[in-house]
């Protein structure tokens, strides 16, 4: 038996330990459940937001982007700290303050129903696009890690199991709190795996000197260039707003003052970690030239002592598992909140909400593994699915700051429009005039939020401050 497969196994255990006693704290109704019952503290709101930041695109990904781009591949989680910042000084106390529970309900309390159903549509087609790439990352690593056991779709297996199970057992609470271990194993696992990696290799100077010419290897931009970090930044600041994950725990923050410290603090989290993953991944180039590119990271990582490898890969793993319970919890929430109980059965008790809400986790696992068998390209596939925030965001930043521009169809429209975008980005081709799909979305959606502004002469009615969930 490996000491690889130890840790990982003493991991696991760990994990379900820590769901079993968050049960405690999510029984008693869907808010303990779903949001944690409104009380977790900056602590705990900073882990979730670096734990939902920090996951497979963060980790795998950027390695993979680096393997073939360089060191600037780590700008990608400088700019999902940006998305953190700016949600912690802009939105997240505002999040807090409103009572919403997620961004389709607040479209209906101030535009209407319309808005509410076509946000739903696209912000679940969002969180199941972006938990399939953990179930990815999961196999990479498991399968990196212990080849004896794992194949690559057992991993994605094994992992979807564990994602699934905790996010059934404890909700938000179990998230939180397993993810105050995950961050710390992750800081010391990839702090540790860099160090020993670039040491076993001779120094930063070696690694550079091995590599490929033809790339500017440990420049900031790389082999990406301006436009794609920039895009990196406006999707991440874009989504960061808007998609369900860091609305919800904006939403379970014990107050405003609580929301926006823990997500400035998640933003100091989340910077290092790209860098840091980066530096390997251009350490697998020199190592393993030939392996493929989202293999990278876990290859590296398993030339190292056991016991060092061994809590990398399972801190890694650790990244997936904290990013994907709070992905899962979102999907069910904006299922369960926004089409089962608004519209199948407004009456539905508070104990069938709570397994309605499990039963739509369970089905959603299932749905979004199938996905992840069928992704290609961790980052691509994930930063796709991410710009359709950018209707939400819009539509959300305006009925705050400028209300006197909304009116009561904005939100369907703008929402309609960005979907509409980025099908055609898909299948027309000769509409890509600028260097990723964000920049048009923002274009396209401001020009219809605008239109409508103009067109539509019915205003919205900002709601009493006291106003509750709409149900």
């Amino acid at each position: 038996m490996s000491i690889q497969f130890v840790i990982v196994v003493l991991y696991i255990f760990l994990l379900f330990a820590i769901s079993l006693y968050a049960k405690r704290k999510a029984a008693g109704g869907s808010v303990n459940f779903l949001f944690g019952g409104r009380q977790m503290n900056a602590l705990l709101v900073a882990a979730n937001v670096a734990g939902l930041a920090v996951g497979a695109a963060s980790t795998i990904g950027v390695a993979e982007n680096a393997f073939t781009a360089g060191i600037a591949a780590g700008w990608y989680n400088a700019a999902w700290a940006a998305g953190a910042l700016v949600m912690g000084v802009l939105a997240a106390g505002k999040y807090r303050e409103m009572d919403c529970t997620t961004i389709p309900e607040l479209f209906e309390r101030y535009y209407d129903k319309k808005g509410r159903v076509i946000s739903v549509i696209g912000l679940i087609t969002i969180q199941l696009v972006i938990t399939s790439m953990q179930y990815l990352a999961g196999g990479a690593i498991l399968s990196s890690m212990l080849p004896e056991v794992f194949s690559f779709t057992g991993g994605m297996i094994t992992s979807a199991i564990v994602f699934v199970g905790i996010t059934l057992i404890g909700g938000l609470w179990s998230s939180g709190l397993s993810n105050i271990v995950s961050v710390a194993l992750i800081y010391a696992g990839v702090v540790t795996g860099t160090i020993l990696t670039v040491k076993q290799q001779g120094g930063l100077g070696t690694i550079a000197a091995q590599l490929p010419p033809g790339t500017d290897w440990f420049t900031p931009l790389g082999g990406l260039g301006f436009a794609t970090i920039a895009g990196w930044f406006v999707v991440m600041i874009t989504q960061s707003l808007s998609a369900q994950g860091p609305v919800q725990i904006a939403c379970a923050a014990s107050s405003a003052k609580a929301a926006k410290r823990g997500f400035i603090w998640g933003a100091i989290l989340i910077f290092p970690i790209g860098f840091l993953c980066a530096i390997m991944g251009l350490a697998a180039r020199v190592a393993y030239p030939e392996v493929q590119a989202t293999l990278a990271l876990p290859k590296i990582i398993m030339g190292l002592d056991p016991v060092v490898s061994g809590i990398t890969l399972a801190a890694l793993w650790a990244a997936d598992v904290s990013t994907a319970c709070t992905l899962l919890l979102g999907a069910g929430t904006l299922f369960a909140q926004d089409i089962y109980k608004r519209f199948i059965n407004p009456a539905v008790t508070e104990n069938k909400y709570v397994i309605i809400n499990r039963v739509t986790i369970l089905a959603l696992g299932f749905f979004t593994l199938w996905l992840a068998f069928n992704a290609v390209g961790i980052l691509k596939t994930l930063l796709l699915g991410l710009s359709l925030t950018t209707a939400f965001t819009l539509v959300f930043l305006c009925t705050i700051f400028l209300p006197g521009l909304c009116r009561r169809n904005s939100a369907f429209y703008t929402t309609l429009a960005g979907m509409l975008t980025l099908l055609a980005w898909q299948l027309i081709p000769e509409i890509r005039i600028v260097a990723h799909p964000i920049y048009l979305e923002w274009l396209v959606c401001i020009v219809t939020f605008l239109a409508v502004a103009v067109i539509d002469p019915q205003k919205i009615t900002i709601p009493a401050k006291s106003t509750q969930t709409t149900q």
